[in-house]
């Protein structure tokens, strides 16, 4: 009989400590640690986060190694997320893979983060996972999950990036657009600094959006040639909103001012996430409408938007088009990603030497 294959992934590119075990393919195991320190700071401190990665990365793959049955002696590589991502953390994953690659004499496979957030679209959770509940939003019923075909278009969308990419195969992604300045989850951050919402933001403005009119606040949208973005503007035009709000009701702090107006953060947090979600569906459709591609998918922290799934399945349903988005536990920062496409490029043949180092920016 044939001996499996399998991997043994690490993901630390910024504030999560993640590790996955894939056997042939399927999903056996997946654990993350989080920090919580960074809240009171309002974002992620790297000094901090890098600590935080050396005290988890030992307790999450010893776990992840354990809940798939799997002992380190069976692994036939290990994967790590190469770039980009926060240095610091990036090279106590790294770090720890090469040791431990080195020590068990078995290959290494670097990934890139962005590349790995697309190919969660391919993860498959082996089903006593989902029985177990370790997949959030997946039942039984759900398996084999739907995977696109190539190729296809994917809305990349995080708190570093925002692209619109053009997949051909695993091996094979070209980026058509992308934001010449701010992401749209780091405008959704930072404006909801400004709101006094906790760190991280984004959630807190989806959460808040649910009870807030989307149609209250008109907020400017950029006007970018071809498939690129700009939130910038939007950010700005945010700003001087809530400024002359605070002037017309003679106030100085967002708490003053929410006593005066009843419902100000819902409805602001709605025509925030309304706007940049008009922004960004209007450019993936002119890109799928000029290459005529009718499967599109999103992936990224941003992705579980609850406002950004509805709008996929709206687009679906508008233009029949097939939509696909990513379950839950695969939308933030996981090694369930990483080793998936750690295992397309085992397959290839594509191995990394021990010598290789992090990378703290690059593109796909």
């Amino acid at each position: 009989m044939e001996q499996a294959t399998i991997i043994l992934a690490i993901e630390s590119s910024c504030d999560d400590t993640s590790a996955a075990v894939l056997r042939d393919g399927l999903l056996l195991s997946q654990v993350t640690a989080s920090q919580k320190v960074h809240e009171e700071f309002g974002g992620v401190v790297p000094e901090l986060a890098s600590r935080a990665h050396q005290q988890n990365i030992v307790p999450v793959v010893d776990t992840a190694l354990s809940r798939a049955g799997v002992r380190k002696e069976q692994l036939s590589a290990v994967a790590f997320t190469r770039g980009p991502g926060l240095l610091g953390s990036l090279l106590v994953g790294t770090s720890f893979a090469k040791g431990l690659a080195l020590s068990l004499g078995i290959p290494l496979i670097d990934v890139n983060h962005l590349q790995g957030h697309i190919m969660a679209h391919f993860v498959e959770p082996a089903p006593s996972m989902v029985e177990a509940g370790m997949i959030r939003g997946l039942t039984r019923a759900d398996l084999p999950l739907r995977h696109p075909s190539y190729p296809f278009l994917c809305l990349l969308v995080s708190g570093g990036n925002s692209q619109i990419v053009l997949v051909r195969s695993a091996a094979d992604m070209q980026i058509i657009g992308q934001t010449i300045d701010d992401a749209a989850g780091e405008a959704f951050d930072k404006c909801a600094k400004v709101l006094g919402l906790p760190y991280p933001g984004g959630p807190w403005i989806d959460k808040l959006a649910r009870e807030g009119d989307a149609d209250k606040y008109p907020f400017a949208k950029p006007n970018i040639a071809g498939y690129d973005y700009s939130f910038s503007g939007l950010k700005t035009s945010f700003l001087y909103t809530l400024r002359d709000l605070l002037r017309a009701h003679g106030v100085e702090t967002v708490d003053e001012l929410a006593e005066r107006v009843p419902n100000l953060r819902e409805d602001l947090c709605a025509s925030l996430q309304r706007t940049v979600i008009e922004v960004l569906m209007k450019k993936l459709r002119k890109a799928a409408k000029d290459l005529n591609i009718n499967e599109v998918a999103v992936a990224g922290g941003v992705s579980a938007n609850s406002a950004l799934r509805e709008a996929f399945a709206d687009y679906g349903r508008r233009y029949h088009a097939a939509v696909y988005v990513p379950p839950f536990s695969f939308t933030t920062d996981n090694a369930a990603m990483i080793a998936q496409a750690a295992w397309e490029k085992y397959r290839r043949g594509e191995f990394c030497a021990i010598d290789e180092v992090p990378f703290a920016k690059t593109t796909i």
